[in-house]
């Protein structure tokens, strides 16, 4: 497979291609520390401008049907499948992802543009029975105003549509702030939406200084929502710097998930599942599997068959078609890692298999490690460690189980595996957790809300709840006298 030519960035507002003149900032990719390309760094001005642009757009777009903007998404849908190699491709290429996963990406990603460009139709007000004859009490639904979202690099496509779908088919106009450290996707879905004809201003991309990008964000209150996906730290501050507006708030945040192996699981169905949640994407996941706890009567034979898997996973250059496992993001990656696991071995813990860094003089690789015999001391147990590192510790109990689970400030995912249903059912019913996958490593889907509990955000992405948060309740009273 070649490697594309290296893209030269630019921001999109208001229908134009500008930052040309701009200083920019290469986009490296981690499994070999070349170029891939470079993106403009914008700040207070470019974001200005973005804002405008989708102030003026947000008065037509709002009152067109939702019909008409279901058919611009439908276009989009088709063209993101369409272009499905190259988007993929430069994803790997920016981020590392193995390629075979970046093309799922790009499927996921469009189902996204899909759902919402029909769920649209479906935003629906309400009669309701009047308390006096000469009344007549309504709910209209109306688009929250101009959005902007504000994206991570470990999902480049899918946390992008993610939010532009339910914003767009409420009726909102966007402005996309992807991460510095993946921004090339988001240019190339800036190009199909410009190709899908979505008219001036409606959608808008800035890319460059977080900090300013974001201060100029929340200082103008035309801006009425952000939605966003990163660290549970930074959603904090946007909470506090939303205040003075009360604007609001979409967040999906860092999350710590535990995976639970009942002594009745099928533990070829619990080894496939954790496959499935750890290793995706080098673990580099706000919902794989971080914490995992296998009860003692099938601990040894469970981590015997997941040696076995894990030990098959071959690490490199994600363009290659035979990789599992790609690079980390970056160096400071791989040093979070790295430091997890020694610390866990030095408080006692076990490597089965891993538990190394590969050397390379240019990439940032890490072994898919497993570490056994881990306790509630040790960091890799207390932090996300965002790398392909699978810690297993041994429990005793059910309730030991959820105790463990729930010891954290953190509730996006959980996964268990029993096959007893009144015992899974009891589990999941004190499991403080936004999503639980039940004998399943891979939940997410474009028709289901996504989000946590606690302090791993606030509202849900996907579904029908999706469309919640980009449209207002306006109640009605008419007076018929």
């Amino acid at each position: 497979m070649e490697e594309q030519v290296k893209i030269k960035a630019c921001m999109h507002i208001g229908g134009e291609w500008i930052g040309e003149e701009l200083n920019s900032k290469n986009v490296i990719n981690p499994a070999n520390g070349e170029t891939v390309g470079s993106f403009p760094i914008g700040g207070e001005k470019e974001t200005q401008m973005a804002i405008d642009a989708a102030h003026r757009a947000f008065e037509t777009w709002s009152e067109i049907t939702a019909y008409e903007r279901a058919g611009y998404l439908k276009k989009l849908y088709h063209l993101m499948l369409e272009n499905q190699e190259e988007l993929a491709q430069t994803m790997t290429l920016e981020m590392g992802k193995p390629i075979n996963e970046s093309r799922g990406e790009v499927v996921y990603a469009a189902t996204f543009i899909e759902w919402f460009a029909e769920e649209g139709k479906r935003v629906y007000g309400e009669t309701i029975p009047s308390h006096v004859g000469a009344k007549r009490l309504q709910v209209w639904k109306k688009p929250v105003g101009v959005v902007a979202a504000i994206t991570p690099w470990n999902f480049p496509a899918a946390m992008l549509t993610r939010k532009m779908g339910p914003a767009l088919a409420a009726g909102c106009t966007v402005i996309m702030k992807p991460s510095g450290e993946s921004p090339l996707t988001a240019v190339k879905l800036m190009e199909l939406c410009e190709e899908a004809g979505f008219p001036k201003g409606v959608v808008n991309l800035v890319t460059g200084s977080s900090s300013k990008i974001t201060k100029t964000l929340m200082e103008d209150e035309r801006v009425r929502k952000i939605t966003f996906t990163g660290s549970t730290e930074v959603g904090k501050i946007l909470i506090r710097q939303s205040a003075d507006q009360v604007k609001r708030l979409s967040l999906e945040l860092g999350g710590h998930a535990p995976l639970i192996v009942l002594d009745d699981a099928d533990i070829d169905k619990a080894v496939k599942g954790v496959m499935a949640s750890k290793f995706r994407n080098a673990g580099q996941t706000c919902i794989c599997a971080n914490r995992i706890y296998v009860h003692a009567g099938v601990y040894e034979a469970f981590i015997e068959k997941f040696a076995e898997q894990v030990g098959q996973l071959k690490v490199g250059d994600g363009m290659d078609e035979s990789v599992a496992v790609g690079p980390l993001i970056n160096q400071s990656g791989l040093e979070k890692v790295s430091h997890h696991v020694k610390d866990a071995v030095a408080k006692g813990a076990t490597v089965v298999t891993g538990g190394e860094s590969i050397d390379s003089s240019n990439g940032v690789f890490y072994k898919p490690t497993i570490v056994k015999d881990v306790d509630a001391s040790m960091v890799v147990m207390q932090e996300e460690t965002f790398g392909p590192v699978a810690p297993v510790q041994k429990i005793y109990s059910d309730e030991e189980a959820i105790k463990l689970a729930n010891s954290t400030p953190y509730g996006l995912a959980a996964y268990i595996f029993t096959e007893n249903v009144a015992r899974g059912t009891k589990l999941i019913e004190k499991l403080n957790f936004g999503i639980v996958g039940w004998n399943d490593g891979a939940p997410s889907a474009a028709q289901v809300p996504f989000g946590g509990m606690k302090e791993s955000g606030i509202g849900r992405e996907g579904g029908h709840e999706g469309m919640d948060a980009f449209v207002e309740s306006q109640y009605v009273s008419i007076g018929m006298e």
